[in-house]
């Protein structure tokens, strides 16, 4: 960074990348390294007042060695920092570059675990630490316990009849628990997992009330109308895959085309590619945000909203040509394998394109909007 680009970003004061430190507190730098590294990376430029005064350091080579020391001794796992120094207005300024983590979530020799918000740092609260653990594979909340939840909470009888449809097996009473346990629908302690509710559990919303889908028709092209219709979908997965699937075939539209002598119906949108979108949203949802998947139908185009943002290493890119295959919630995923709505080869996304633009001829949109994934799939009327 030279001096140009230096002045440049304290004009812009503090952000999410950004915090300007007058000097080297050690445990203040440990808790701002640890808010960078847990969060998107970011500077730290010593030397600067929180105003954006330049007040510059005595001796930049102090404080890098102090850097150093901090980010090696006080951040638990250590963290590696690039510094570098630059000459503002005649006064020394050091620059810390805090990368993002791979190593996450990382704590102070406390146990305090920090993240960024906007232009400040504070400590995560127990939802951001799951899913800082969820994002690097530590843990999948998709197998924790719900710990309010009984083993009365489970259905057996769905279960039983899961392992005769999808499995071909009949299962005994000795042995039904030994089976929920190896495919983590309960925990050894025997209370269910979130898994075990969504697909087995008496009333999954009980426990866990944005586990469902809000689905919306809306005469328009923006939100500012109001619904002409509007269901929210509860139950257990397989029910609301049901349901939501009627949803969109009443409201989506149907092309009459003769073939000999027989008229046949041809759907706007391939069935496929909306039952695709649908399970990719329940499967690689993110279960420790309080909201529900939401899937609105406007005039031109159908829009899937699925909580959280992309897991490590995946990107759009990726996506977009099947090259990307990180499971969020594996058992989840596990089931729904087994009742061949997905398959290993992480192809959903790519196949949901494909399909599109072989019958929609227009092409599928994907970004990251907030804290959710929005995939739009455009309607055949609309040109």
């Amino acid at each position: 960074m030279d001096k140009f680009e230096l002045m440049e970003r304290i004009e812009k004061g503090e952000d999410i990348h950004t915090e300007f430190k007058r000097e080297v507190d050690r445990e203040n730098l440990a808790k701002a390294i640890i808010s960078f590294a847990n969060t998107d990376g970011g500077q730290i430029i010593i030397g600067v007042a929180d105003s954006g005064e330049i007040v510059g350091v005595d001796d930049t080579d102090e404080v890098m060695r102090r850097v150093d020391d901090v980010a090696f001794n006080r951040c638990e796992p250590p963290i590696t920092v690039v510094q570098e120094t630059v000459d503002a207005e005649g006064e020394g300024v050091v620059i810390v570059n805090v990368p993002k983590g791979d190593q996450r979530p990382y704590r102070t020799r406390s146990g305090l675990y920090y993240i960024r918000s906007t232009n400040r740092r504070r400590q995560a609260t127990r939802q951001e630490l799951l899913r800082l653990f969820q994002a690097t594979e530590s843990i999948y909340y998709d197998e924790t316990e719900i710990f309010r939840a009984s083993i009365s909470d489970i259905e057996l009888d769905h279960f039983e009849k899961f392992f005769r449809d999808y499995l071909g097996m009949e299962i005994t009473d000795e042995s039904i628990y030994t089976y929920m346990k190896n495919l983590k629908v309960i925990s050894s302690r025997e209370k269910p997992t979130l898994t075990g509710l969504l697909f087995f559990g008496r009333h999954p919303q009980f426990f866990l009330p944005h586990a469902r889908v809000i689905t919306a028709y809306i005469e328009g092209d923006d939100l500012s109308l109001p619904p002409k219709d509007k269901k929210e979908m509860d139950g257990r997965v397989p029910e609301i895959l049901e349901n939501v699937m009627v949803f969109l075939k009443l409201h989506l539209k149907e092309e009459h085309r003769i073939r000999g002598m027989e008229p046949e119906l041809y759907p706007e949108i391939p069935e496929e590619a909306l039952r695709e979108a649908l399970v990719n949203a329940i499967a690689h949802r993110d279960y420790t945000i309080s909201a529900p998947i939401r899937i609105l139908i406007f005039k031109d185009r159908v829009e899937f909203h699925t909580p959280g943002v992309l897991p490590n290493t995946v990107t759009i890119e990726s996506m977009k040509i099947g090259g990307s295959h990180v499971l969020r919630n594996p058992t989840i995923y596990n089931f729904l394998a087994k009742m061949g709505l997905v398959t290993d080869i992480g192809s959903g996304v790519r196949r949901i394109i494909t399909l599109i633009k072989e019958t929609v001829e227009r092409d599928v949109d994907l970004k990251v909007e907030g804290n959710e994934f929005l995939l739009t799939i455009p309607r055949r009327g609309e040109r």
